[in-house]
């Protein structure tokens, strides 16, 4: 069976799903407990909270179904020309299929267009596949956080220009 993806903007039926996701794969890499984003209340309501100007939030269909996502926000508590990358994840399914890579270029596509200079991200130690995807974009190591995301619990960040 050919299986096959596509990236389209949330709609809020896709809202359920996306929650659903975001806590399933969470846990798996041990990001469940106080301080991660599993617990922002925009989880819930992502059609809503990416509805406001400079955000974006985009799902990842596999054959028809939405197995991940990821998104584009302002950098909170950060500097006007700073971007966050978002609650990208995906399903067991949709990893290994070239998803993150097409994800991460329409992300980014649309936070140069949105007028952002540079792009932040905040993740942990474990998302092996996710660092390696980081870096193969263009994302650097830097040593300590930025914004006030409320995300405690990461102890990884990465920085690249757009």
């Amino acid at each position: 069976m050919t299986t096959t993806f596509a990236i389209r903007p949330i709609e809020p039926a896709d809202d359920a799903a996306i929650a659903a996701i975001i806590r399933r794969v969470m846990p798996e890499f041990g990001a469940s407990g106080p301080g991660f984003a599993i617990h922002d209340p925009e989880v819930d309501a992502m059609s809503a909270a990416y509805r406001a100007p400079r955000h974006r939030y985009f799902v990842v269909e596999l054959d028809g179904r939405v197995a991940g996502g990821g998104g584009i926000a302002p950098l909170t508590g950060g500097d006007d020309d700073v971007c966050e990358l978002r609650k990208m994840y995906f399903l067991p399914e949709l990893r290994g299929r070239g998803a993150g890579r097409a994800l991460m270029e329409r992300c980014l596509a649309f936070a140069r267009e949105a007028g952002f200079a540079r792009c932040y991200l905040e993740t942990l130690t474990g998302m092996d596949a996710a660092e390696r995807l980081y870096r193969a974009s263009g994302f650097e190591q830097i040593p300590s956080p930025m914004g006030a995301t409320g995300h405690f619990g990461c102890n990884r960040f990465y920085l690249r220009a757009l």
